[in-house]
C-alpha cells in the first residue's frame, strides 16, 4: 500500500505578522524606545522644562570626562564593575563547572542538588543583599559570632564597613546567588555530550583528567562563552546588590560604587538642572561599552570554536 505524503502549507504572511507583532511591539516599547530616548536626551542641555532645552551636541559626554565629580567617581565605579566581572567570571565558571561535573555523576539525585544551587538566584537581589547585610553585621550577625566562638576574633571584622573587604564580599555574595545559573547550563551541556566519546578516549588510555581536558572541555566551549558574556553584561549593569550593601553612595568610602549607582545619583539625587542630559550620556556610554564587549567576546569565542572544530 503506497504511503501518501501531505505537503506542509506555509501560513500567509499576514498571519505570521499577526503573531509576531505583539512581541515586536513589546520589544519596541520596553527596549528600543527607552534606548533611543536616552540617546536623544544625551544630546540636549536640559534646564528644567521643555521650553528651556538646547541642542548641545556631545557636551554632556565631555562633562563626564572633564568635570567633577565624574572625573573622580566614574573611573572608580568603572574599575569596580570590571573587578566584579573578573571575580564572578573566574569563580562562577570554575565552581559552577566543578559542581556541574560532580552532579552529572550523581544520576537521578542530581535534581535535588540542582534545585538547592539554583534557589538563591530565584530570590530578588535586593532581598539577598539585605539578608547578607544582617548575616555579616558586626554587632549581631551570626558570621562574626561563629568566628568569635571558634576563637578567630581577629577575623570577625566589619565586612561591609571596611573598604578593603566590602567589594570582595559583594563579589562572593553575587557568586553565591548566581552560581546555580552556570550549574544548570553546564549540566545541560554535559548531558548532551555523547558518552561514546569518553569511552573511546578511555580505550585509548586517557585518564579522567585527560578525558575532561581534551574531550569534555572543548565541547563545553560554546556554553562557557555564553556564561562569560552573560556574566559580563550582568556585572556591568549591576545595581541592586551594591545598593543593598552600600546605598546610593556605594559605601563605605565608595568601595562598592558602580556605574549604575553613579547614574542613579546623577538622575535622582544630584538636583542638577541638566541631570537628565548628563545621566542619559552616562547610560549611553554604559550601553555602548556593554554592547561592544559582548560583540567582541562573541567573536573571540566563535574564533575559539572554529579552532577546536
Amino acid at each position: 500500500m503506497a504511503k501518501t505524503s501531505r505537503s506542509v502549507r506555509r501560513p500567509p504572511t499576514f498571519v505570521v505578522v499577526l503573531f509576531v507583532l505583539p512581541a515586536l511591539a513589546l520589544f519596541g516599547v520596553v527596549l528600543l524606545y527607552p534606548m533611543a530616548s536616552a540617546l536623544g536626551y544625551s544630546l540636549f542641555e536640559w534646564r528644567g522644562g521643555t521650553n528651556l532645552v538646547r541642542f548641545n551636541w556631545f557636551h554632556n559626554f565631555v562633562v563626564l570626562f572633564t568635570e567633577q565629580p565624574f572625573v573622580e567617581q566614574m573611573p572608580r565605579a568603572f574599575l569596580h564593575n570590571l573587578a566584579i566581572f573578573a571575580g564572578t567570571l573566574v569563580l562562577q565558571n570554575s565552581i559552577g563547572l566543578f559542581l556541574a561535573v560532580q552532579l552529572h555523576k550523581l544520576g537521578p539525585f542530581r535534581r535535588v542538588f540542582q534545585v538547592l544551587y539554583t534557589t538563591p538566584y530565584l530570590v530578588s537581589p535586593l532581598v539577598v543583599g539585605y539578608l547578607w547585610t544582617l548575616l555579616l553585621s558586626p554587632s549581631f550577625g551570626p558570621v562574626n559570632a561563629t568566628l568569635k566562638a571558634a576563637g578567630l576574633d581577629s577575623l570577625a571584622v566589619s565586612w561591609l564597613g571596611e573598604p578593603s573587604t566590602a567589594l570582595p564580599v559583594l563579589i562572593l555574595v553575587s557568586v553565591w546567588q548566581w552560581i546555580g545559573f552556570p550549574v544548570l547550563l553546564y549540566g545541560a551541556a554535559l548531558g548532551a555530550i555523547p558518552p561514546e566519546l569518553g569511552d573511546a578516549a578511555s580505550v585509548d588510555g586517557a585518564g579522567g583528567w585527560r578525558r575532561f581536558r581534551h574531550v569534555t572541555l572543548p565541547l563545553l566551549t560554546p556554553v562557557i562563552g555564553t556564561v562569560s558574556i552573560l556574566t559580563f553584561i550582568g556585572a556591568m549593569e549591576t545595581f541592586t546588590l551594591p545598593y543593598a550593601f552600600g546605598g546610593a553612595t556605594g559605601s563605605p568610602a565608595g568601595a562598592t560604587d558602580v556605574l549604575s549607582l553613579l547614574f542613579f545619583r546623577v538622575s535622582f539625587e544630584s538636583g542638577a538642572s541638566n541631570a537628565l542630559g548628563v545621566s542619559s550620556a552616562l547610560a549611553t556610554l554604559l550601553f555602548l561599552f556593554i554592547l561592544g564587549g559582548a560583540v567582541l567576546g562573541r567573536r573571540l569565542i566563535r574564533a575559539q570554536e572554529e579552532r577546536l572544530s
